[in-house]
């Protein structure tokens, strides 16, 4: 542990400890987990970020352009895919992160909060509050103008950093409202599939949605044969992305079903596994390993051995690389230049600050003043309005949209600005109102 108390390292550490060691709801393991790589990798996000930053506004951004402009293709045989590097990052490599969201919301879909109604009203609730009204702020700002297309913009909440930020704030932060974040920011994400891939989508091909729907029909199939090689599956989702990339439908989608379809529950009981290691031989031979080590695998459900294989790779290497290719917008008077680029710029800075900070915290009051949800174990209103605030942390999801709604030019980089001043805003401002509340 480090000896200052402000070291961010040290807090990140802390995180799954010290929720763990707190009166009232317990942080269970795996998602104990899962918050302590999102805040670390939140770290190596805003490394990436403030790279992507002062090398597109050095004198070499030149470069900076030409190294995510850059072609690379792909083919078997007359099949032939080719992307500059930008989009090999938010089409193909984006894909596994958003695997792992869905991942994620299936653990919580058969585990977590969202599988008790009552449990799940408040955050969801709470979510809705905190998309609907971001978006109506920067469509009533955009009115009129070309940027209004961006309005899914600012309805985007990045766990990594908001994790991030909540962990700098040590122990003091009761297990429960980290838990509420959690599942507030995943029944974000799923609002945010839900715009990308019915408002964001290009010219719909039906052919290959079909062939999209015939593949995860055969990987059904197979799971319901129970095949467990993880290869057919690889090769199967491989055309999963080729075919929703080809429909019109973002491919990061089939991400999201992929994870979805994985099992979520054990292929045996822990016990077993426990019991069977107990009877092993002080010197066990090499058949006996193999069959512990197949026992163990099986001892936890295939959605969570993927998402821990996967998880620190997304929150190290894939997340930060699309950073490095997104985030670097340079900072001058051309990136305004656009009709209506002012207008994205502030439209997505009031969604995300002011928006997801009224949102949230108005519709977690509605949900528990109707008595369709509670307040989170040991947290008061202040607490919720600090969590509500760091819902504005937009960076990952919301630039991912600002790609996706506008073409590159000004309108991106302005959108792409008021992402970047927003996240920190919402971060400064999240940070302080739950100290603040924390310390009371």
């Amino acid at each position: 542990m480090a000896s200052t108390d402000d070291s961010a390292g040290g807090r990140h550490s802390e995180l799954a400890g010290a929720a763990a060691a707190l009166p009232g709801r317990r942080v269970p393991r795996v998602v104990r987990q899962f918050l302590d790589t999102e805040a670390s990798g939140g770290v190596v996000l805003l490394a990436a970020a403030m790279v992507a930053l002062v090398w597109a506004n050095s004198p070499w951004s030149a470069s900076y352009r030409t190294l995510w402009s850059t072609e690379l293709t792909l083919g078997l045989g007359r099949y032939v895919l080719v992307e500059d590097l930008q989009h090999w990052v938010n089409d193909a490599l984006m894909a596994v992160f958003f695997l792992v969201v869905g991942l994620e919301i299936k653990r919580e879909l058969v585990h977590g909060d969202l599988r008790d109604r009552r449990a799940a009203a408040m955050p969801t609730i709470a979510a809705a509050g905190g998309m609907v009204v971001p978006a109506l702020l920067y469509l009533l700002v955009t009115a009129g103008s070309g940027a209004s297309r961006g309005w899914g913009i600012p309805m985007a909440t990045d766990i990594a950093f908001a994790v991030g930020v909540m962990a700098l704030l040590g122990p003091r932060v009761p297990a429960s409202l980290k838990l509420f974040l959690l599942t507030l920011a995943i029944v974000d994400d799923i609002g945010a599939i839900v715009v990308i891939a019915v408002f964001y989508a290009g010219e719909i091909q039906p052919e290959f949605l079909l062939t999209a729907a015939a593949l995860i029909g055969a990987m059904l199939g197979l799971r319901r044969a129970g095949v467990v090689w993880l290869a057919p599956y690889v090769v199967l989702g491989s055309g999963v992305w080729l075919a929703t990339q080809a429909s019109g439908v973002h491919a990061t989608i089939a991400g999201v079903v992929l994870g979805l379809l994985a099992p979520a529950q054990r292929l045996i009981p822990g016990a077993v596994a426990r019991h069977w290691a107990g009877d092993l031989a002080d010197e066990p031979g090499p058949a006996e390993l193999d069959a512990m080590t197949r026992l163990a695998r099986s001892a936890v459900s295939p959605a969570e051995r993927l998402e821990h294989l996967l998880h620190p790779w997304t929150s190290f290497l894939i997340v930060p690389l699309f950073a490095l290719a997104n985030a670097g917008v340079e900072l001058g008077g051309d990136s305004f230049a656009g009709p209506g680029a002012a207008r994205a710029t502030v439209g997505v800075v009031l969604g995300l600050v002011a928006g997801k900070t009224l949102g949230i915290t108005a519709a977690a009051w509605l949900a528990v003043r109707t008595g369709l949800g509670r307040l989170p174990e040991g947290a008061t209103w202040p607490m919720v309005a600090g969590v509500a605030a760091l819902g504005g942390i937009g960076f990952t999801v919301a630039l991912f949209i600002a790609e996706l709604a506008f073409a590159p030019g000004p309108l991106q980089d302005a959108a792409k600005i008021g992402v970047l001043s927003a996240s920190a805003l919402a971060a400064a401002l999240g940070a302080t109102m739950l100290r603040r509340a924390c310390r009371g």
